[in-house]
């Protein structure tokens, strides 16, 4: 190691503690770095836990997010700084110093235990700024029920005691004497090796827009406000009432737009998100109330995510949401009833008004007011809007080395986006300081593993509203008190949030106190919550099998939302099971074993290259599988980007790397042909030129990519003038003189997709008709072209091309699903004629070039790697992550993990950014030196067996062995994936899947029957 590593900082600072900032952080600290994580708010979260739920899987916003800000409280490398804020930084890439300001507080974090009995005694009441003033708080608070740190703090501003010098009512009844009333600011300095920018973002002020009564009116709201009413742990308690009169409103409007697309406030760009949340509150109201009447006015409908046309689709067939395209002109109050008059301009230019009870305003995305001095502080340089300007191809990077940003401020974007940048921010920072991995690090220790194999069972249970979605349908209370009839059971409880720290410390303590020895947590999803649990569980001295999550939200109360007597009756079924169960219980052990320290790369595109080399350069071996003879995938097809960037440079300059790397071993022309083992463990057989080899890796990337569609429609194949955007891209690049001089070209959207059997849409078709359409205005300005479009999705900064587009004068055309152009060939002209919507008349164009905006459809070889990896597509026949939201780089499987087209159609700037995001998450197991297999696994009763095979020929993973001279089967718990497939199929009932035993079944069966 050169002395320049050496001198390199083991540490990261991360500003914002938002999701962006959570996961960089979480990828970090888990590989081996440690973290300051500088929040200016009391409590990390960010944004994330003011929304109700999350499109488009309609999952709890803040039950999805506790896991991972209980991860961050937890990690011993990550130090949470808050409030506090960065003032000030020197140094250079490797050795920073960064001067942070710790805000006081007034209460001693050290002591205060979060009984809030200052908040109780507080006489002071204020706007609660979490609630968007809608509610109220005391001046001693806690931003929200599940915050973490779970601290109190004095609002200093509006504190009688700082105003007047006199109460100290907080100081005088904290039973913990945590308030400090002459606690002050203080500076620290910490060195750290980079730095990640994650500050967020901030809604859009809609008294900008006065036109549609914002403050004014007091039932016109903005998409935060309304989320803040849709929560459990909103000032409404989850109703949806008017602030005017708290009457229920039946008839909602959301106003699309509201400080986006808008060049007379300077607001050009799109926000990316506004659409589909407008869709899903629309969505989750009705569910509150099925009499609301919810109705959307929108310009162009911008659901360009994975899944996000399904969910609308079924926003509008089955929850019956009404969307109308309209220019809304503005709203007006009835001063009677103090209804809402909407105006607007519908599709065929009429001027309509209807009235509302309730007018939501989706009011875009903007930069966070106070990233202009952080940006300023850190030298980087931002767009007009105040976001972070980024390198050609380098969403995460800055115009500094060792300063990297991610999520909103480097530009709108939904959740998933966010978190894949932020793991990619992390792959930057972790190949910056791959020498000084781990030497600032404090290992992780948990006390001595009680040994409960004498005691009888000691049960406890905890019972969780999760907010809404829980306590409004089931009696949490009667659960807890029925809990507490079953046997075994000595403690049972409820609680708003099991999930939040406060929870976890209290079970904590109760397992102590109790001399609990089982315990049963009644919640959610054992999917996204059971690791939590568990880890609470060891934290607490017990072994993390001895622990039952039964799932009383997905199972029950989301599915009888009608009947919530039976619900609750049916809750106390599953709980009757769940703590029998629980009863046999017994401890597992996990063994350790050395990791395998290189990975895998299965696809050779944009996206497999770049994952390759961010772990390559981090220091790690990597094997990359390419099935066709050439490295590049799609991106050999692409020159040039929306943005005006040269393609063919960047990827020739990703083949030299690849071709010279030492750490990277590249195999064209070469299958995957088997798959067995387990994370930081695996095996495979792969096939080539030179024949079969055998290799062996701890964690897998799968970026396969993806396929142009071929269509089959409006003369394809038939006709020399009817090309896709890359025939067309590929002719202008290479062969810009067959352009005649004044070109007629007709573009057609949607070809291949957001159809019944294609219900996706293709994310990047719109930009590449845009694209294409100003390349050639610049090559020939005399150019007639003509765009046909069902709704153009050139969101975020995009936006601002389709403007470009039209100031050239492209001409952009709406045509309807159900009335979709017609292709007629003239000759060595087509002829195209389509209802335009706009106009509401019929036309006819005359094209020298038919140029159809194909799908991108998953590629042909991504069945193949489904099949041997063992991994799920989803209905489109993309690889299905294992969570759309919080894990959209994660297989289910631990350590594959997944990016590029072969996740979904994307642009490559996305690809890339998603490939180190993947790779970040890869490292995260690579720089682990060992790991545990076992527990859960299946187990051969050795006098039972028959030797018969069937475990053999059953298991998908090939884990059983039978030996020649064997006297029973072998199962290699560091193999076996504790699938219980085997266990099911042995006719002699030779093997067990531990913690799944006969016994522990049998009880929650009889239980179930009782």
């Amino acid at each position: 190691m050169g002395t320049e590593e050496r001198d390199k900082v083991g540490a990261v600072l991360v500003v914002g503690g938002g999701i962006a900032g959570i996961q960089a952080s979480l990828d970090l600290a888990n590989a081996g770095f440690f973290v300051y994580l500088v929040e200016k708010e009391p409590a990390i979260g960010g944004v994330m836990p003011q929304l109700d739920k999350t499109f488009p899987t309609n999952d709890c916003s803040i039950c999805i997010i506790s896991p991972k800000l209980v991860d961050c409280a937890n990690h011993r490398n990550i130090d949470i700084l808050a409030p506090a804020e960065m003032i000030g930084l020197s140094g250079s890439p490797g050795r920073f110093t960064v001067k942070v300001r710790e805000y006081a507080r007034y209460i001693d974090p050290k002591k205060c235990t979060a009984c809030g009995v200052c908040a109780q005694k507080c006489p002071k009441k204020v706007k609660d700024e979490f609630n968007l003033g809608l509610g109220w708080r005391k001046a001693a608070f806690v931003r929200y029920p599940q915050a973490v740190p779970l601290k109190y703090a004095i609002d200093k501003i509006h504190c009688i005691y700082f105003d007047k010098c006199t109460c100290r009512a907080c100081e005088k009844l904290c039973p913990s004497q945590a308030v400090n009333l002459s606690q002050t600011d203080s500076d620290r300095e910490v060195e750290v090796g980079a730095v990640i920018l994650a500050p967020g973002f901030r809604p859009f002020d809609a008294l900008q827009k006065p036109e549609y009564g914002y403050e004014r009116y007091s039932n016109v709201l903005t998409s935060l406000e309304f989320e803040r009413l849709l929560s459990a742990t909103g000032p409404c308690g989850g109703k949806v009432k008017r602030p005017s009169d708290n009457a229920e409103p039946q008839k909602i409007a959301w106003i699309q737009c509201v400080g986006s697309r808008d060049a007379s406030i300077g607001r050009e760009y799109c926000s990316s998100i506004c659409c589909m949340q407008a869709t899903k509150q629309a969505m989750i109201a009705r569910e509150h109330d099925p009499r609301v009447s919810a109705t959307i006015f929108f310009l162009d409908l911008r659901a360009q995510g994975k899944g996000f046309d399904r969910y609308y689709e079924r926003a509008r067939e089955v929850h019956g949401v009404r969307s109308i395209r309209s220019m809304v002109s503005r709203v007006t109050q009835d001063p009677r009833t103090e209804n809402l008059e909407i105006t607007y301009v519908d599709e065929e230019n009429g001027v309509i008004s209807e009235e509302f009870d309730l007018v939501i305003l989706s009011v875009g995305l903007i930069s966070n007011p106070a990233t202009r001095d952080l940006a300023a502080l850190c030298g980087i340089a931002t767009n007009r809007w105040g976001f972070a300007e980024s390198p050609p191809f380098e969403l995460v990077a800055t115009d500094q080395p060792g300063i990297f940003a991610c999520g909103a401020f480097q530009s709108p974007k939904d959740i998933p986006e966010t978190v894949i940048q932020a793991s990619a921010a992390a792959a930057a920072a972790f190949n910056l300081l791959k020498g000084a991995r781990g030497n600032k690090i404090v290992a992780t220790a948990y006390p001595v593993e009680r040994d409960v194999s004498l005691e009888a069972p000691r049960i406890g249970v905890f019972v969780c509203h999760c907010g809404h979605n829980i306590a409004s349908i089931v009696d949490v209370e009667a659960l807890a008190d029925y809990a507490r009839s079953l046997p075994f059971v000595v403690y049972a409880d409820h609680f708003t949030f099991t999930c939040a720290t406060d929870s976890l410390e209290n079970m904590r303590q109760v397992i102590e106190a109790e001399s609990l020895n089982r315990i049963v947590v009644a919640a959610c999803s054992p999917r996204t919550h059971e690791p939590l649990f568990r880890e609470n569980l060891r934290q607490a001295g017990l072994n993390k099998y001895l622990f039952r999550m039964v799932n009383i939200r997905d199972q029950d109360a989301w599915v009888h939302q009608q009947v919530p007597e039976k619900a609750t009756d049916k809750a106390k079924d599953l709980l009757n099971m769940g703590v029998a169960r629980a009863a046999l219980l017994e401890p597992l052990d996990e063994t350790p074993f050395p990791v395998t320290r290189q990975a895998l790369v299965v696809g050779g595109g944009l996206a497999g290259m770049t994952a390759a080399l961010a772990i390559a350069d981090s220091g790690f071996k990597v094997n990359l599988v390419e099935k066709g003879e050439e490295l590049g995938g799609m991106a050999r097809r692409l020159h040039y980007t929306l943005e005006g960037h040269r393609m063919q440079p960047h990827l020739d300059n990703l083949k030299h790397e690849m071709a010279y790397h030492p750490g990277i071993q590249v195999m064209t022309s070469t299958r995957v042909l088997d798959f067995s083992g387990h994370v930081g463990k695996f095996r495979s057989t792969v096939e080539g030129p030179r024949g079969q080899k055998e290799i062996e890796y701890g964690t897998v990337v799968i970026a396969t990519g993806g396929a142009e569609y071929r269509p089959t429609e409006y003369l394809y194949g038939q006709h020399p003038g009817v090309l896709t955007q890359l025939e067309l891209e590929s002719t202008v690049e290479h062969d810009p003189a067959a352009l005649p001089a004044e070109p007629r070209v007709v573009m057609i959207q949607c070809v291949g997709c957001r159809e019944p059997e294609h219900l996706y849409c293709s994310r990047l078709c719109c930009g590449a008709a845009v694209k294409n359409a100003i390349k050639i205005k610049e090559l020939r300005p005399r150019a007639q072209i003509f765009v046909l479009f069902r709704d153009m999705r050139t969101f975020g900064f995009k936006e601002l091309f389709y403007q470009r587009a039209r100031e050239l004068g492209v001409q952009f055309c709406r045509y309807e699903v159900d009335r979709k152009p017609e292709v007629a060939a003239h000759g060595s002209r087509l002829q195209v004629s389509l209802f335009d919507q706009n106009l509401q008349a019929q036309l006819g164009l005359t094209a020298d070039y038919l140029v159809l905006s194909a799908a991108v459809r998953p590629h042909p070889g991504s069945q193949e790697i489904a099949q041997v990896f063992k991994l799920p597509m989803d209905t489109d026949g993309f690889f299905l992550e294992a969570h759309m939201k919080l894990r959209p780089l994660d297989f289910a499987t631990n350590g594959i993990f997944l990016c590029g087209l072969a996740h979904g159609p994307k642009y490559a700037d996305e690809a890339i950014a998603q490939a180190q995001g993947a790779a970040a998450r890869a490292m995260g197991v690579l720089a682990q030196t060992q790991m545990l297999v076992g527990g859960a696994v299946a187990r051969v009763i050795r006098e039972k067996c028959s030797r018969c095979l069937t475990c053999v020929r059953v298991c998908p993973f090939e884990v059983p062995a039978v030996g020649k001279a064997a006297d029973a089967a072998y199962i290699d718990p560091a193999k076996c994936l504790g699938c219980g497939l085997c266990t099911g199929e042995c006719p002699m009932g030779a093997i067990e899947l531990m913690h799944h035993r006969e016994n522990q079944l049998g009880a929650e069966i009889r239980a179930a029957c009782a």
